[in-house]
């Protein structure tokens, strides 16, 4: 008997479903319609064992309800702008077009060699400009109708990469591409409107049933709506105050000063007189304006010498400080500090020696370095006092109201996106700049806006500006020159409707609502919880924008997400501190040496990432074993929403199953006549099992119910039953191993491709257990099981277990004084 050898079989199967174009889905299909998508990759150049892991996952969906009778949509695409490219086109002296290209051809040839079952018919990449083309377009329609804006604000700019980024993109003060720490700047940036559906996109949650929980509460607090007291002090000397937000209005009798933002207009106009309030915001504007760096920077602040009176007791007045952890783009740009009951308060506090009052909890327990942000009642608060803190925020809610120096408010966490960025490869922002007519979109018909090929990289900045032409353009309404809006759009606009383009494409539009609304929502996303609230937000604002505009009638894009774990590796490094890829790492007599060099240490076991090379290209394990035993692999280890460890014994396992399946089918080819009922009932089990393990994701559970039936067969004596439990066996792996189950079903003899035969199904009948399995106890202790009869009576139990040669033994020779019956489950012999 040969072994199977995937060399020959995996290109054989994946010409033949080419040529048939088996995975193209059909709009016009009367079968029930299904659509299953991965977040599509960026084109980095290489996939790694994290990529096959996630695409193999999807593709076991798409394959199984495929043979389930649906018309399946699962497509591919490519993420394709970003910053990324520009780098490679400055350090490689090329054009991010090329570079990209050329990652998009080589990846892609990875991805057709695992066999997966995509539709290329609809491939396409965030580059081509018929897709940013389309994207402007609906840019334009949101333009329109009110969802976007320009407007000058302080952003988190990068001085490397020399871009703006989104406060989502800065990670604990720093960019999140290039590691440099982000400044604070002010300039004039376009904005989605993403606060006008602040509410829905919170309510909005609650539908989403099929979501994890924790990427639910991820954006749940990213939205952060509250409730709280907007009111104003009235400022010492002055005929004007100061509007400050909060939704602890409980605390207000602990309050020890107030804070504005640096750039907050009353810091504005205290600095033009004031040479040290001018240095130190100066020195704020050096930080980002992300809630990370406001969090992880010392907390500073400088004293303006005005004095707010207290609302609550106008003989009780409060210091005003400029504070670096106070954002204009947050509440008000104001806030007062309770130090006892917030920790950056109580931080700011110590460092300026202010008053820090208990007003919630034990009275009598002092707040030293750690402040009380728990429940309890009222102390120190006068009228407060004895109140419990929701009880307290009503009633201060209700005297300011009552008295006109407040209203009770909800506010939200989230901000208008700011989509500007300052590089050449993204989509250019379709608008013209004209010094009579102001801005003014560029007509539909002269879509798309595209981007220049002829760009250097050399000067630091956007390229785009520094082109010598393409900027210059003629006003669409006045026909006098102008200028072209030189930012691009981040990146995260494209990945926000990519998945309704996949569903509908037509050349004139980015989308037919009514083919698009066939396919949508995905039924079945996943993706890594690493955009838990960048993309995922993003998509759900962009689906519910463009309803509004009456493009579509769709609230959330995805009903049911899936987080993958990561597959993770070792980490190596040489004796000069050099991380090392595991294929430049060998062993010998039982230690890691570099190749042809010394000494390896090994590190932790990391989520595989190309700063550690701790990354495992699949391309050499794929010729060594083949696309199934990869594929199996990455689904068997390791519950899917867990971590997977890459191990060589774990490949090499997968492997052995491979042909050991494929040693059954050949065994199995010739058998006939005889039945065996314990056999069907096995198969049926793992019918039953397997279907209910994919359809809940339970990867690793499949493929250990896929062990247990190869092991029954294996058990069996030739049979037609036999036979038939191997052509169930081999339907049940078609998903994860396509083209051994290719493979299989020819020499089985079946008519057709595998992947055109109907998914099995269970008979109710053959799940019925017939026989239990009885575990038998000698003085408490387990000796021995046995199979038997459900329902067996006591007396039936008492005799068989009393015959068992294991529980003579046990007895040696004792007469047993009971015998205690659990039915169905247990004997236990005392002697």
């Amino acid at each position: 008997m040969t072994r199977f050898n995937p060399a020959v079989a995996d290109g054989r199967w994946q010409r033949i479903w080419d040529e048939r174009q088996a995975f193209a889905a059909d709009s016009a299909s009367e079968k029930p319609k299904t659509y299953v998508l991965e977040m599509f990759p960026y084109p980095s150049g290489r996939l790694h064992m994290g990529h096959v892991r996630n695409y193999t996952m999807g593709d076991v969906i798409a394959r199984f309800r495929r043979a389930r009778g649906f018309e399946v949509l699962h497509p591919m695409g490519w993420d394709a702008f970003g910053m990324p490219a520009e780098n490679a086109a400055f350090e490689k002296k090329t054009h991010p077009e090329s570079w990209t290209r050329q990652n998009i051809a080589a990846m892609r040839e990875q991805f057709r060699s695992l066999g997966f079952a995509l539709d290329w018919s609809r491939e396409f990449a965030t580059c081509d400009a018929e897709y940013y083309g389309h994207e402007q377009a609906l840019f334009l329609k949101m333009y329109e109708a009110g969802l976007v804006y320009r407007k000058e604000s302080y952003v988190n700019w990068d001085p490397v990469d020399m871009t703006v980024l989104a406060n989502e993109q800065v990670i604990d003060g720093k960019g999140w591409r290039s590691g440099a720490p982000v400044e604070r700047r002010l300039l004039s940036q376009w904005f989605l409107k993403i606060t006008a559906f602040a509410d829905e996109l919170l309510d909005g949650l609650s539908s989403l049933d099929q979501w994890p929980d924790k990427v639910r509460l991820m954006q749940e607090n990213w939205i952060g709506r509250s409730r709280g007291l907007k009111f104003r002090f009235a400022i010492e000397g002055r005929d004007d105050g100061l509007e400050v937000f909060t939704t602890r209005p409980d605390t207000l009798f602990g309050a020890s000063f107030a804070a504005i933002a640096a750039d907050h207009p009353l810091a504005a106009e205290l600095a033009a007189k004031d040479a040290g309030l001018a240095a130190f915001i100066e020195e704020c504007r050096k930080t980002g304006t992300s809630a990370e760096a406001i969090e992880t920077a010392e907390k500073k602040g400088y004293d303006t010498g005005l004095r707010v009176v207290h609302p609550l007791d106008p003989t009780w007045t409060l210091p005003i400080f400029a504070a670096n952890f106070v954002l204009m783009e947050y509440g008000t740009g104001a806030i007062f500090g309770c130090p006892a009951h917030d920790q950056r308060d109580l931080d700011f506090a110590r460092k300026y020696q202010l008053p820090v009052t208990r007003v919630v909890g034990d009275a009598d327990e002092p707040i030293v370095d750690e402040a009380y942000v728990g429940p309890g009642r009222l102390v120190n608060s006068g009228f407060l006092t004895g109140m419990e803190v929701d009880d307290a925020i009503a009633a201060v809610i209700a005297r300011a109201e009552g008295e006109g120096w407040g209203e009770g408010t909800t506010q939200f966490r989230l901000r208008d996106w700011g989509v500007s960025r300052q590089r050449y490869w993204g989509t250019p922002i379709p608008v013209i700049h004209c010094g009579d007519c102001g801005v003014v979109p560029v007509p539909e018909d002269q879509l798309p806006v595209r981007l220049p090929a002829d760009v250097t990289f050399e000067t630091p900045g956007n390229p785009l500006e520094h082109h010598p032409t393409w900027k210059n353009a003629d006003c669409p309404k006045c026909g006098k020159p102008a200028r072209r809006e030189t930012d691009t759009l981040d990146t995260f606009a494209d990945s926000s409707w990519y998945f309704i383009r996949f569903a509908s494409q037509p050349k004139d539009k980015a989308f037919d609502r009514a083919e698009a609304e066939s396919w949508l929502p995905v039924d079945q996303y996943i993706g890594g919880v690493e955009h838990a609230i960048l993309h995922l937000l993003y998509a759900r604002f962009w689906t519910r924008a463009l309803k509004t505009c009456g493009l579509i009638d769709l609230d959330e894009p995805f009903r049911q997400l899936f987080t993958q774990g990561m597959v993770t590796h070792e980490t190596y490094r040489a004796a000069d501190g050099r991380w090392l890829l595991p294929s430049e790492v060998e062993r010998r007599d039982g230690n890691l040496f570099e190749v042809d060099g010394g000494a390896v240490t090994v590190g932790r076991v990391e989520k595989m990432s190309k700063s550690k090379k701790n990354t495992v290209d699949p391309s050499p394990i794929l010729d060594q074993y083949g696309a199934d035993a990869v594929r199996w692999f990455v689904l068997s280890d390791s519950p899917a929403e867990r971590d997977l460890q890459w191990t060589e014994a774990g490949i090499e396992g997968a492997w052995r199953f491979v042909q050991r399946v494929w040693r059954l089918v050949n065994e199995t080819k010739e058998d006939a006549g005889g039945e065996d009922e314990a056999l069907t009932r096995a198969a049926h089990i793992a019918i039953d099992g397997i279907t209910a393990d994919i359809e809940a994701l339970r990867f690793n559970k499949a493929v250990a119910k896929s062990y247990e039936l190869a092991a029954a067969i294996e058990k069996a004596a030739p049979s037609s039953a036999r036979r038939h439990a191997v052509k169930m066996l081999v339907q049940l792996v078609s998903p994860a191993m396509p083209h051994l189950a290719e493979e299989a079903w020819e020499a089985l003899g079946e008519a057709g491709l595998a992947i055109d035969a109907a998914w099995p199904e269970a008979d109710p009948e053959m799940l019925a257990q017939d026989t239990v399995t009885i575990a038998i106890q000698v003085n408490g202790k387990l000796r021995d099981e046995v199979e038997a009869a459900k329902g067996a009576t006591r007396e039936d139990m008492e005799a068989l277990v009393l015959t068992r040669e294991k529980v003579q033994r046990a007895l040696d020779g004792k007469t047993p004084r009971k015998v205690i019956v659990v039915p169905d489950r247990l004997v236990n012999i005392v002697a």
